[in-house]
């Protein structure tokens, strides 16, 4: 199933590159120049890896 950038929680999971990352903070910005906001994720994987990711609020994600 997938689901926009701004409709996420923290605590569900999302799959990038095939791996599976649990949502640790979330937080969603004013708009900017091109007229849509950011969304701000900080994700971890199981195994410690951690990612940081800074997409538009319409950027569709996989939910697991």
């Amino acid at each position: 199933m997938k689901k926009q950038a701004k409709d996420l929680k923290k605590g569900e999971k999302i799959k990038i590159a095939g791996k599976s990352f649990l949502i640790t903070e979330f937080e969603i910005s004013d708009i900017g120049k091109q007229g849509k906001r950011k969304v701000r994720i900080v994700a971890s994987e199981e195994t410690g890896e951690k990612i940081v990711l800074i997409r538009p609020e319409d950027y569709p994600f996989e939910l697991e």
